[in-house]
């Protein structure tokens, strides 16, 4: 089958699990990795069983995410790993040196009180570089390193569906793509994925959680997106996961094909 076509429109990584997203205006990628500083942190809640010295990973419900807390996507944030600063929140943004043990106990407390909670404790904030706290990490090492993509002609093709808009943040994807068929990705694990020097192997498709039926500009759950996929599509997926098997450097607007 031929190549297709397709275009680099987005790049993002997540510094913390479950917080904001930082656009990137390109990154550059090692074979074997995954983005540089994407889930290297995360809000780990009471008794979640994580342990900094000896990282093993743990199912995502053990950490402050989307998933059992909505109102987290109306908790805008940003995180400068290099200078420590964690700030949450639009206007009068409250900020947290997280390289101080007072400023990682009250930045767990804050987020313990705005998002109501039920654990007993706050959560508390780790990281044990290079452990990435992905989704897929409880896989295996190298699905720990994965890249997600998003084609969003999927996505607009489910919204057709559904007659509904899907803003693609739902996904929280490192890489979005556009100009290949809505859900040719799906049917290609084990293809590669060009984008100038950067070649990513499809490893799997991205089997969707309730986290996705949470509205990005509302912070409300207001499509069932895991059941009306399985619905309309007969599964719960969209999008994929990719390892890099050749290096180099992105950028959005970046032209690239699908070798198949």
């Amino acid at each position: 089958m031929a190549d297709r076509q397709l275009t680099l429109t987005r790049l993002n990584r997540f510094p913390i699990k479950g917080l904001s997203a930082e656009p990137l205006a390109s990154v550059t990628l090692g074979t074997g990795q995954g983005i540089p500083g994407d889930r290297l942190f995360g809000f780990a809640r009471y008794n979640s069983g994580f342990d900094p010295q000896n990282p093993q990973p743990l199912p995502k419900d053990r950490f402050v995410v989307l998933l059992n807390q909505a109102a987290l996507a109306g908790l805008k944030t940003r995180f400068d790993p290099q200078g420590g600063v964690l700030e949450i929140g639009t206007g009068q943004a409250r900020q947290f040196d997280m390289g101080t043990a007072d400023g990682r106990v009250a930045a767990a407390r804050y987020l313990h009180d705005t998002l109501a909670l039920s654990d007993p404790e706050p959560p508390v904030f780790v990281s044990s570089a290079p452990h990435r706290f992905t989704d897929v990490s409880v896989v295996s090492p190298q699905m720990m390193n994965a890249i997600s993509v998003l084609n969003l002609a999927s996505v607009r093709a489910l919204g057709e569906r559904l007659e509904a808009e899907i803003d693609p943040a739902r996904f929280r994807a490192n890489l979005e793509i556009d100009g290949l068929p809505p859900f040719a990705e799906l049917d290609a694990v084990g293809a590669t994925l060009h984008l100038g020097d950067v070649s990513l192997r499809i490893l799997s498709r991205t089997k969707r959680c309730a986290a996705t039926e949470v509205n990005p500009k509302t912070a409300e759950r207001d499509l069932k997106l895991p059941y009306l996929l399985r619905k309309e599509l007969g599964h719960m997926d969209m999008g994929i996961y990719a390892e890099v098997v050749a290096g180099g450097t992105l950028a959005p607007g970046q032209a690239g094909h699908l070798s198949v």
